[in-house]
């Protein structure tokens, strides 16, 4: 499909919803619930770009929605089974209104045991399309109104540049800088749902960078799946660390953040860059997953805990006072109590700020998958118990050592006369405030502290 096609039918979807818009009275309505991961959120905000171009308003309400489109996350189980019973109860929503879209997309459709259950069980889904096809988006709806259902599940590990997005926030953006992964970690459907790791051009990140500032941007993420990656399919001519400098000399006052990185390509490059510019956040997400060798061995993750702690000891070392996060997983199928003391050890030695983890999740479809699992659910969920503990403990110490420091944060909600805002360090900062600060930076003296968020009173801005 060229930009011709796309054009030709987002123009034919339009001319269909001002049809409908001039028999009802209002413009159609579009609903779009994500789940997952930011770079579905990103998405999810390009999906919205093209709805709006076709001719749709939208709503928060999905029984107020002429089209309810859920993008979907097939990490965990869970996720999945909470989108099968958030489409399950939009039945009774399209009973009593027939002419409603139901749309699936997203990381789980890709998964062809998936998309052929909603073929099968879920007849009243008129539209379920795979991570690549979001660019035609247009000519699917289309079809879908002046045809029927419609299942697209192909297309090409490409990058597809020009697609509009409708952000939901005027001051934070997500930049995507990359698609896909080849990591293929035993445990991870994400290489066989997103494909091969493919780099935008420099030019077109650099020209959507700079709109972003000149528009009134803040805070821009930059996404992939594994963001040290950028570029070795570029043939050599950028890396992701040279892409930071680059996005650093933009003029304007904003903050660079990015996610998520791998430790088997984390360089040493890279950590003087964040040292360096001034505008690159002073927070590093650098999932280890497990602490034991063993365990990281059948994983496949290509590093080992001695490697892990060194990569943390260089970057604290050049980086002083950067927050880290990470991400673990409990339980991965032949994992010794052993083992997660491992974990433990890890977590105690790096003091991270703050951990995301996860008990175990089987994908159909991974290696893993095939993996003998021996330990029973009750048993890790003690093990999880147990890092929580240690991890709380540990969260609530290191905000307790920022008490009395003034920070600079950048305002990004507020509620009932206090505002949230988050530090340079990705630190959830709570302070009385009103509206007129959002999308501002201002300086707040912390005040008091607990395991999750700073306290602190506005300085004089």
């Amino acid at each position: 499909m060229n930009e011709h096609d796309s054009i030709d039918y987002t123009l034919k979807v339009k001319e269909l919803n001002d049809n409908r818009s001039a028999k009802n009275g209002r413009k159609p309505l579009a609903f779009i619930h994500t789940y997952g991961c930011q770079q579905n959120v990103s998405d999810s905000e390009h999906i919205a770009g093209l709805l709006s171009q076709m001719g749709f308003e939208f709503t928060d309400d999905v029984k107020k929605a002429d089209l309810a489109l859920y993008n979907t996350c097939a990490v965990r189980e869970h996720a999945e089974q909470r989108v099968f019973g958030n489409i399950g109860a939009l039945k009774g929503i399209k009973d009593r209104n027939p002419d409603m879209i139901i749309a699936v997309c997203g990381c789980m459709t890709q998964q062809k045991q998936v998309a052929e259950k909603f073929k099968r069980s879920y007849p009243y889904v008129d539209l379920v399309f795979g991570t690549h096809a979001l660019p035609k988006l247009p000519e699917m709806l289309y079809n879908v109104m002046t045809k029927g259902r419609v299942f697209e599940l192909g297309g090409e590990d490409v990058v597809t540049e020009g697609i509009p997005v409708r952000r939901d926030s005027k001051f934070k953006a997500w930049l995507p800088v990359m698609y896909g992964c080849n990591n293929f970690c035993t445990y991870c459907i994400v290489p066989y749902v997103r494909g091969r790791e493919r780099s935008r051009t420099t030019e077109a990140i650099m020209d959507e960078a700079k709109k972003l500032v000149a528009d009134g941007a803040r805070e821009i993420t930059l996404l992939g799946q594994n963001v040290n990656s950028y570029g070795k399919d570029l043939g050599g001519t950028i890396n992701f660390s040279q892409l930071l400098r680059k996005i650093n000399a933009i003029e304007g006052d904003f903050l660079i953040r990015f996610m998520t990185s791998h430790p088997k390509d984390a360089t040493s490059e890279l950590f003087d860059t964040m040292a360096e510019c001034e505008k690159v956040a002073k927070h590093l997400h650098l999932p280890f997953q497990s602490g034991s060798n063993r365990i990281l061995k059948l994983m496949n993750r290509r590093y080992t805990k001695e490697k892990y702690l060194s990569l943390i000891q260089e970057v604290k070392e050049k980086v002083p006072g950067i927050s880290l996060t990470s991400d673990v997983i409990v339980g991965f199928p032949g994992e010794t109590y052993e083992d997660f003391c491992e974990t433990l050890d890890v977590v105690r030695q790096v003091e991270f700020d703050n951990l995301f983890t996860f008990i175990y999740s089987k994908r159909e479809g991974t290696p893993a998958a095939k993996m003998e699992d021996p330990v029973t659910h009750e048993e890790k969920t003690k093990w999880m118990a147990e890092l929580l503990a240690v991890q709380e403990e540990i969260s609530a110490r290191n905000m307790a050592k920022r008490v009395g420091r003034t920070e600079r944060v950048l305002c990004e909600n507020v509620k009932d006369g206090t505002v949230f805002g988050r530090t340079n360090e990705n630190l959830v900062v709570r302070f009385d405030g009103d509206e007129s600060l959002l999308g501002k930076f201002v300086n707040v003296k912390i005040t008091r502290s607990d395991r999750s968020a700073l306290f602190g009173e506005l300085q004089n801005i």
